[in-house]
């Protein structure tokens, strides 16, 4: 990657420097590159000798002289110097980066892949909903998350696995099975009454209709507690099945839907329940189970399993963590929770580290609320339903594209509105639709050469000279560090920024420079980047599970 060749080329002139003198024989500080915002000052910068300053005492500036002095020579880098007060700025060779078109063409969408050296295994755990009726909108801002994180990481070398936790156990799946079966009887023109933690919406008497249409005869002379035990399957069944369906209109797969039942078939909960008891870890007091949280700093303690014997939620994770870690041996765990998860983040870690792995491995990503406006107008309930907003209105009113790249423009951690009008304007005004219009503009160029029958593989991409070309291949090259960037700090919504950033950059480049003109040397060579162009933005496109339109 360029980056990392510029961070060498100037760690090697650090060393050489120490080995002759010009430098203590200090520890370097980390070398970092930035991008500068004026282009004058080059195209990326260090401020290497300021850090180094402030350990040994000298002049920065000097320093600066002395590395630019020493930076060998490169293919990629035009021109090194040393700006006041103590910064070395990189100008890259003109036709290197012309050069840039070819290697992007042969690579293709693998353009912007990259192999970190801290590339592992890595599960990303998203949405997990309890399978207890419709998502809604605020489901989808974790689902899109999730699963373009997962893009991301495997561009970058990691070796992926994305999961969605079903908690098909506990007391919110009895309540459910529980407002099911009332639903069924009142449907069958019995009396029933739902219970007080039943699940009250619409969706419930849809279902259980559902069931009494397609299985009722099953459940005819059947024993109550078979009958809300099968129903209650049925609809879990039917619950989880609406959910795939509505995650895939998303685009949203997972490699693994895994069963909270399972823990307790498999053994884990009692096996972690143990593991933590050896280690001390467990207490028993006020007639229940407690995990000893304040033995790893936490504020207080927590209950693992009530007074009546059941476990909590908080068990229940413990044993799901322990199956992620220490059963499947995952090196990194990423979970993408909703705001109401906020305070279980710091007892998960303690809990991570009471079993003997380090906290840092688990990542947690809070996402927050989601609300929707249409235009200046807040909007609270479904116009279909007169209920909750679900996830599939969303997606069947401004599409799936708006959706992900929407919810994705945001900071996980930071409350967003969603205008549903702006998501369907067909302007430059909303960004989905000038990114997207940019490929179709891109396609467009190559049908017309394609139609005038003009082949530009031949095409001599060191014709490429002026200012709107490069700027334009500068920030076509700058994807890979993309991907480094939000691997790193798994924080997606940069690539929103940098995909307007490309189409506003095209655009430029279109407007001032003719690609299909009398001069057929410099149309094949501009074809070529065109065709470049098209070829990141696609890419662009695609790691955030959008689709790359060829017209609009």
């Amino acid at each position: 990657m360029l980056k990392q060749t510029l961070i060498d080329l100037l760690t090697q002139a650090a060393v050489e420097a120490q080995r002759t003198g010009k430098l203590p024989p200090v520890t370097l500080p980390e070398i970092a590159l930035e991008r500068p915002q004026n282009a004058e000052h080059g195209d990326y910068a260090s401020s290497l000798p300021l850090k180094l300053a402030r350990a040994i005492g000298l002049n920065p500036l000097t320093i600066a002289n002395d590395l630019v002095s020493l930076i060998a020579p490169s293919p990629e880098v035009g021109q090194v110097v040393a700006a006041a007060p103590g910064f070395i700025n990189f100008t890259l060779k003109s036709d290197w980066l012309a050069r840039q078109v070819e290697a992007i063409l042969k690579a293709g969408e693998t353009h912007g892949n990259i192999k970190l050296e801290t590339a592992s295994r890595v599960q990303i755990e998203f949405v997990s909903v309890n399978p207890t009726g419709p998502l809604h909108v605020g489901h989808g801002r974790g689902a899109i998350l999730g699963s373009t994180l997962a893009n991301i990481l495997a561009a970058a070398g990691y070796r992926v696995e994305k999961e969605y936790y079903i908690n098909d156990a506990g007391n919110q799946i009895d309540a459910f099975y529980r407002s099911l079966y009332a639903r069924y009887q009142q449907c069958l023109g019995k009396e029933a009454e739902m219970p007080e933690d039943g699940y009250f919406g619409g969706y419930m008497v849809d279902l259980a209709r559902e069931i009494m249409a397609g299985d009722g005869d099953r459940f005819h002379n059947l024993p109550e507690a078979e009958v809300v035990s099968g129903i209650g399957r049925l609809g879990l069944e039917k619950i989880i099945s609406q959910i795939k369906a509505d995650l895939e209109l998303l685009g949203v797969s997972f490699d693994v839907w895994f069963s909270e039942q399972s823990l307790h078939e498999g053994g884990q909960y009692q096996a972690v329940l143990s593991r933590l008891q050896q280690g001390g870890y467990i207490s028993e007091k006020e007639g229940a189970t407690w995990f000893v949280s304040t033995a790893l700093g936490e504020d207080k303690d927590n209950v693992v399993i009530r007074s009546d014997g059941s476990p909590t939620y908080f068990a229940t994770d413990i044993a799901y963590h322990y199956d992620k870690f220490l059963k499947r041996k995952f090196d990194t765990v990423i979970n993408i929770w909703g705001a109401d998860h906020l305070g279980h983040v710091s007892r998960m870690k303690a809990v991570v580290a009471a079993l003997g792995i380090d906290p840092e491995q688990l990542k947690v990503i809070i996402s927050q609320m989601v609300t929707l406006r249409r235009g200046g107008e807040l909007v609270r309930v479904s116009k279909r339903s007169g209920d909750i907003i679900t996830l599939r209105e969303l997606v069947e009113e401004v599409g799936a594209d708006a959706c992900r790249f929407f919810f994705l423009s945001r900071t996980a951690d930071s409350q967003m509105n969603f205008d549903l009008e702006l998501a369907k304007k067909q302007s430059a005004d909303n960004p989905v639709y000038y990114v997207q219009y940019a490929h179709a503009r891109i396609a467009s160029i190559l049908r017309l050469a394609r139609e005038r029958g003009i082949d530009y593989e031949d095409g001599d991409v060191s014709l490429l000279t002026t200012e709107p070309e490069l700027t334009l291949i500068r920030k076509m090259l700058l994807l890979p560090e993309m991907v480094e960037l939000i691997a790193s700090t798994l924080e997606p919504h940069h690539l929103t920024y940098y995909a307007q950033d490309l189409a506003t950059v095209f655009h430029s480049f279109y407007k001032q420079c003719q690609v299909v003109s009398s001069n057929k040397a410099l149309t094949k060579a501009r074809l070529k980047l065109v065709k470049a162009a098209k070829i990141v933005l696609s890419r662009t496109l695609h790691l955030m599970g959008m689709t790359a339109p060829e017209s609009m």
